[in-house]
């Protein structure tokens, strides 16, 4: 068979061949190519041996999402590996699979850093803040003030007097954040790893528990949004999110003045910003 008649084996058996049986444990007398066997995936991905030989020669029919899933990590696939072995095997990538970031790289850094009169942040899919820049202290929030845990939109909405009184229709704002907030972890596979802080936020904000007892859900790529600064009073501004390459479950958020003289003012407050300014 033509390598390109089976592009999902011929890929498999490549992944196989890069991999140190030594350095997982294996045994490495009387190989006679290298990399792992069918059958030491096979195991590593809890499938039948004879099935997964299929699956290499094109005899196997389609896969399940869950068997490439637990053959990826059989393979120690990177992201990008794993989400080719979907490409070839179902025709489609992987749902997003949530992950818990702390950070970002230097490089999506310098990006925020790059819009210096664009208020810019990075937003997880739970809606936790793990990057922003000098604009979007100025302009938002000082989220270097804040621990990490308390850099999450709907604590600082609902919880934190000073974001609250920020929003002149405070209502709207929160009735739309918590309908995005479930449509973002539904997409990315993260209502699970959230319940915890729905039970807590429940438990510490009537308000944010009926919102979620209504199981609303809303797009957010983009929109308006008014705030009330304790300098600039009330300003008008416009957001668009975009997703992160490569990390779907990251947005980056950026906003932008809805007018002229908006765009003045908030230029004008960013130019003379120092350290502990902010909503």
């Amino acid at each position: 068979m033509d390598a390109n008649d089976n592009p999902l084996g011929t890929y498999l058996r490549d992944r196989r061949t890069k991999l140190d049986p030594a350095a997982l444990g294996l045994p490495v007398a009387r190989r006679r190519t290298p990399g792992l066997r069918r059958e030491e995936v096979a195991q590593r991905a809890n499938v039948s041996a004879t099935w997964y030989t299929w699956l290499e020669q094109g005899r196997g029919g389609a896969p399940s999402a869950n068997v490439l899933d637990r053959i990826a990590r059989a393979l120690m696939l990177t992201d990008v590996e794993r989400e080719h072995l979907f490409l070839i095997g179902l025709g489609r990538a992987p749902d997003v699979r949530y992950q818990v970031p702390d950070s970002v790289s230097p490089r999506m850094q310098r990006v925020l850093d790059a819009m210096e009169f664009s208020p810019a942040v990075v937003r997880t899919s739970t809606w936790d803040i793990v990057a922003w820049n000098r604009a979007a202290q100025a302009v938002l929030t000082d989220y270097s003030a804040l621990e990490p845990r308390d850099r999450n939109i709907l604590r600082l909405i609902f919880l934190d007097p000073h974001v609250r009184a920020a929003q002149p229709d405070w209502p709207s704002v929160a009735r739309f954040v918590v309908a995005a907030f479930r449509a973002d972890v539904a997409r990315s596979g993260a209502a699970k790893s959230i319940q915890a802080f729905v039970d807590e936020l429940s438990e510490q904000s009537p308000e944010f528990d009926a919102l979620w007892r209504a199981k609303d859900v809303s797009a957010n790529e983009e929109g308006s949004k008014s705030i009330v600064h304790p300098v600039l009073g009330l300003i008008e501004l416009e957001y668009s999110a975009f997703a992160v390459h490569g990390r779907p479950d990251l947005s980056l958020v950026v906003y932008t003045p809805a007018s002229d003289e908006a765009e003045r003012r908030v230029k004008s407050l960013i130019s003379s910003y120092s350290e502990g300014v902010g909503v």
